[in-house]
């Protein structure tokens, strides 16, 4: 298998900034070759303290950042998700989380909610080798019949 450079979206609740921040600092070495998103201030977080990593910074993810990574997973452009999940605290754009949750699902891009996830991604022989996700086949769904009035 061939190296080859991933494309990451990296998403952090409040609560867990600091440790997404300790997770990217502790693997900064396997992530350097990788293309990273980040939304808003976990992206600013990230790039204060990791300035040689290839990190995109997009909207916060109450303001759209989280549709923005949506719309990528959807388009193919991530292969991998680390969205380190607060469960304690209450989240006004829980919907935008679940959207998104349901789309990393529904494209097959691997996942990571918690450090121990990430860690099992990030250690993975397939992390930094070449490999294609089996997709769903969309297309019965995509021409179901819906009756109009």
């Amino acid at each position: 298998m061939t190296a080859v450079a991933k494309r990451i979206a990296l998403i952090a609740h409040d609560e867990k900034k600091l440790e997404m921040l300790e997770w990217v600092e502790h693997n900064r070495a396997a992530l350097r070759p990788h293309r990273l998103w980040a939304t808003g201030t976990t992206g600013r977080v990230i790039a204060e303290r990791c300035p040689d990593l290839a990190l995109t910074r997009l909207k916060s993810g109450p303001l759209g950042g989280d549709q923005q990574v949506g719309a990528m997973i959807a388009t193919g452009e991530i292969d991998a998700l680390f969205f380190f999940i607060d469960p304690m605290s209450p989240q006004p754009h829980d919907v935008d989380v679940k959207a998104l949750t349901r789309l990393s699902t529904l494209y097959n891009i691997p996942t990571a909610h918690n450090r121990a996830t990430a860690d099992f991604l990030i250690t993975s022989p397939l992390f930094a080798t070449s490999y294609t996700p089996q997709l769903p086949d969309l297309e019965a769904y995509v021409q179901r019949l819906v009756k109009v009035r």
